[in-house]
């Protein structure tokens, strides 16, 4: 039988010889039944024998196309089946015949090239590079291929990942401007791949992020800005931290390179951003605000994302606990401090929910005394008194700041107001010193230990020009309890001020009286303001307009105060109502049992404000 083999083989020999001379246009039945008789041996005449199967490829006739058909059929069966085949000299013959442009022929390295990839034993993807180049020369069906690789992208098998992907790649370095209206469904498959758990298909995901996106194409070309939106949008929702990152670098690239496409779509993908802005991640949370900014460079647009942060505050107190801080300070950097400040001023100056509208402006008060991004903001604060810019800003602030009485102290010590700071001080009433204002005092108190209040510390050493400073600094030293870690700070610090240049008859008269007027002969009272007989400085700050605005406000707070402790007291009522019933030996309410709880009642207010 051996010797039967060997003989059929030198015959198959013989007949590829006898073939190649005579003409390219044969019956293949005779190679058929050879090579089907000798089966493995024949793999030394391997590549005389798909160059003749090449050529039949190429036939026009049917019925050689046809016998071509299946003599390849039954190579490729013994090739899949045989040890010996060498894929690393089958490479070379592939790519040869490659620039063939024959369609047939090309049809026919493709399926050869499939074939090869189904054996487990041979890796066609590492010899990806050295034919796809000139397969893809010509016109190729990118929308069906691509079609194909997205889908086997998300493939659950880690080697169909990779080679799908791998794939992609080559297309869009290949392909280019071609795979345009792919980009969308190629970037649905690129973007979950970034978070693969195989570092190879992670690298490979990254590399073809970064070729498609540094493909510029305009929608004339058929790119497809609200595709590649919608499927960005639906990444910022992936469990995976690097996909939504990249999700939103490509939404930021749209907005620098296709703004007017983009804004179109604006409805459908802002509340996304905005829900985004509480994203665990706070790489994610300062790439989403710099989306925003983009966005917010337009009027329209900046009121719009200042009204939903606001209601996203309100309707998230954690979000302004946990993120509030971040989320402002960065917009102040990409959007200008003032700006930002002063609309954020003008929409919590009509909040109706006053609870929410004094977190919020405490909160805005902390960042704007702590924050280094907000410190030219500080220093135009502190010139109130002597520049139109400072004024309007402390007028604007002053509006809102209203609704927490340790806002309004905070910004008048800011601005040097000293003497309209002393008269807000002296102006809270009993309803208004609770634990939430003692703990608020406290920070402030802290605060004036920081560098941000050094010029005050300094001020200080002129007690007789700043009396009005001291004045206020004693009076909230009267407010704190005298067991407290604050009342010691500033005691302390009182105590270290100079006794010299200090003019004690000029205190008295400042202390009584009007507390607007002016010691007798002074130009300037202790704050730096000109006086009149309105009380309205020469910076155009009417503190008595301000202090009738504050005591307003506090007004309303306190009114609040009251119906939420009566509404309490009334639901406390009914609840002791309908279990009386149930419980005939409880104390009566007018029994001393019932006075812990109206005692608790009455602590209510400053224990849910805490």
């Amino acid at each position: 039988m051996w010797r039967i083999d060997r003989i059929a083989a030198a015959t198959v020999g013989l007949t590829l010889k006898r073939l190649s001379i005579l003409s390219n246009r044969f019956n293949g039945n005779e190679l058929y039944r050879l090579i089907d008789v000798v089966r493995g041996d024949f793999i030394i005449f391997f590549n005389q024998i798909f160059d003749a199967l090449c050529k039949l490829s190429a036939d026009s006739d049917a019925n050689v196309q046809s016998a071509a058909h299946l003599l390849d059929r039954l190579v490729k069966d013994i090739v899949t089946e045989s040890d010996q085949f060498s894929i690393e000299e089958f490479i070379p013959l592939l790519r040869e015949r490659m620039n063939v442009l024959n369609p047939y022929v090309r049809q026919f390295l493709v399926g050869w090239i499939t074939v090869l990839d189904s054996v487990p034993d041979i890796d066609m993807l590492g010899f990806l590079p050295d034919f796809l180049d000139v397969l893809l020369l010509k016109s190729v069906d990118y929308g069906r291929m691509a079609e194909i690789l997205v889908q086997r992208a998300a493939s659950p098998d880690e080697f169909t990942r990779l080679t799908a992907i791998t794939w992609i790649n080559e297309f869009v370095k290949l392909g280019g401007d071609q795979l345009v209206p792919y980009y969308a469904d190629i970037l649905g498959a690129i973007l979950p791949c970034i978070s693969d758990k195989e570092e190879k298909i992670r690298v490979v995901a990254r590399e073809t992020n970064e070729e498609l996106r540094a493909i510029q194409a305009e929608p004339a070309e058929g790119f497809d800005v609200g595709a590649i939106l919608s499927i960005a949008r639906r990444q910022l929702s992936s469990e995976w931290e690097a996909t939504r990152i990249e999700a939103l670098h490509w939404i930021s690239t749209l907005l620098n390179r296709h703004r007017a496409e983009v804004l179109i779509y604006l409805n459908e993908i802002f509340d996304t951003l905005l829900k985004a802005l509480s994203d665990p991640s706070d790489e994610v949370v300062l790439l989403v605000i710099e989306v925003h900014a983009c966005i917010a460079k337009d009027p329209q647009h900046f009121r719009q994302l200042v009204v939903f942060l606001v209601h996203n505050f309100r309707i998230d107190n954690s979000l302004l606990e946990k993120r509030g801080a971040l989320i402002i300070r960065r917009l102040c950097v990409l959007l200008d401090a003032k700006r930002v400040y002063l609309e954020l001023s003008t929409i919590l100056e009509g909040e109706s929910d006053l609870d929410f509208a004094c977190i919020m402006v405490q909160a805005l008060n902390l960042i704007l005394l702590t924050s280094s991004e907000l410190s030219e903001l500080r220093d135009l604060l502190k010139q109130s008194l002597v520049n139109p810019a400072g004024k309007e800003l402390f007028v604007s602030l002053y509006a809102s700041w209203c609704h927490s009485p340790m806002a309004i102290i905070s910004l008048c010590l800011l601005a040097q107001t000293y003497q309209h700071v002393s008269t807000v001080i002296q102006s809270l009433v009993e309803e208004d010193i609770n634990v939430k204002f003692l703990v608020q005092l406290d920070k402030l108190i802290r605060l004036l230990e920081t560098p941000t209040f050094a010029y005050l510390r300094l001020q200080l050493l002129e007690p007789g020009r700043y009396t009005w400073l001291l004045k206020a600094l004693y009076g909230l030293l009267m407010l704190l309890p005298q067991q407290s870690a604050a009342f010691k700070i500033l005691r302390t610090r009182l105590k270290t001020i100079p006794s010299y240049s200090f003019n004690g008859e000029q205190f008295k008269r400042t202390s009584s009286g009007n507390p607007y007027s002016l010691p007798t002969g002074s130009q300037f009272s202790e704050d730096g303001d000109l006086n009149s007989d309105m009380g309205t400085s020469h910076s155009g700050i009417n503190f008595n307009s301000r202090l009738q605005q504050f005591e307003q406000m506090q007004h309303q707070h306190r009114m609040h105060v009251k119906a939420q402790v009566q509404l309490r007291n009334s639901s406390t009522t009914v609840s002791k109502e309908v279990q009386r019933p149930q419980e005939p030996h409880q104390l009566s309410p007018s029994s001393d049992g019932s006075r812990p709880s109206s005692r608790s009642s009455k602590k209510g207010p400053g224990q849910l404000q805490l």
